[in-house]
């Protein structure tokens, strides 16, 4: 941002704006930490518990991506905010220095032209001299006319500016808000898995998280062969599988933490390619592909409203980060609704 000093109306305003959107913010923290979640109703079996919590951690998965594009949003907001703030106090300077100069003019016209022109010339001793001042006269009078144009444009591009700034900020307060809530909404979701398996023996419990453990360690089983649609893809790919065992954790995004959109985005990242944060924009981040067109290190679109996405790792199998207590692994492509792929 740019160091000149701003001037107090900009400065105010982006004060106050930015105040209240913390205050929102800690608001809705209060909120998240008060918050109670809805009790779920009493497993029956140990499968219906899995399907319970399997259910409620794709809502929270859903949530997690919403939160992730409200937080990239926010990111962005910041930046243009930012830029029109500084652009507001850049353009209140240049006013300024148009009223100064403006005012220079008026004193100058002022002191010569205090009484009649006529008047002037039937006093003046040297009607040459005077002839010379009065064309100075109007030379001054012709820049004070462009000088008054220019400034009724300086304000207007002022005013402009503003109103931009202030729907920027009000905007930047809206996201923040929205960050809030999807933050909340997916501790909720978790909250409520986890009193799911709370209600369960200690044998039951046991079962499940062996069951976990189990798809857990089938992640160093990496599927043979598969060639790659591109180098980069191929360098994504290489680089996802060295996250192998780090764990899942919603809103992660590397270098030691994934949800599914942030082991993607940062693989290609690691491939020198830039991709959208979530999963829903991943899904249109290249060409559409069936199954059978995929390769190693396309991405694979899961789900009808496309909040999960993996990396094609060949053999019919992905490399994605599944849900909460899981890690990165490898996973069959046809455990999951399948959309489409992607070629980056």
């Amino acid at each position: 941002m740019a160091s000149h000093r701003r001037p107090k109306p900009a400065s105010r305003t982006r004060v106050t704006v930015l105040t209240a959107t913390a205050a929102a913010a800690v608001a809705l923290s209060a909120q998240a930490a008060n918050a109670a979640p809805a009790k779920p109703s009493k497993p029956t079996s140990v499968k219906d518990a899995k399907a319970q919590v399997d259910a409620l951690y794709t809502q929270a998965e859903q949530a997690t991506e919403k939160y992730n594009g409200a937080n990239e949003k926010l990111k962005s907001l910041q930046t243009e905010a930012g830029t029109l703030q500084d652009q507001v106090a850049k353009q209140q300077q240049h006013l300024n220095t148009l009223r100064d100069s403006i005012g220079t003019i008026a004193a100058s016209q002022y002191r010569t032209g205090g009484i009649d022109p006529s008047l002037q010339l039937f006093l003046s001793s040297n009607p040459d001299s005077y002839l010379d001042q009065a064309t100075a006269l109007d030379q001054i009078s012709s820049l004070q006319t462009s000088a008054l144009q220019q400034l009724q444009d300086a304000k207007r591009t002022l005013d402009q500016e503003r109103a931009e700034a202030t729907a920027k900020l009000t905007e930047l307060q809206a996201t923040k808000t929205e960050l809030g809530n999807r933050k909340t909404e997916a501790k909720n979701k978790l909250a409520q898995a986890q009193a799911i398996l709370n209600s369960l023996t200690a044998a039951q419990r046991a079962q499940i998280a062996d069951d976990a453990a189990r798809a857990n360690r089938s992640t160093g089983r990496a599927p043979m062969g598969g060639t790659s649609a591109s180098g980069r893809a191929a360098a994504a790919y290489a680089a996802a599988q060295t996250k192998r065992g780090d764990p899942y954790v919603y809103g992660g995004s590397g270098p030691s933490s994934f949800d599914c959109s942030g082991l993607t985005s940062w693989a290609y990242r690691q491939a020198g390619v830039t991709i959208p944060r979530t999963a829903a924009e991943q899904a249109n981040a290249g060409t559409h592909l069936s199954m059978s067109q995929l390769q190693v290190g396309d991405l694979v679109i899961f789900y009808s409203d496309h909040h999960h996405v993996g990396l094609y790792a060949g053999d019919g199998m992905v490399l994605h980060a599944p849900k909460p207590g899981t890690v990165v692994r490898y996973e069959s492509i046809g455990n999951m609704p399948f959309q489409f792929g992607v070629r980056v």
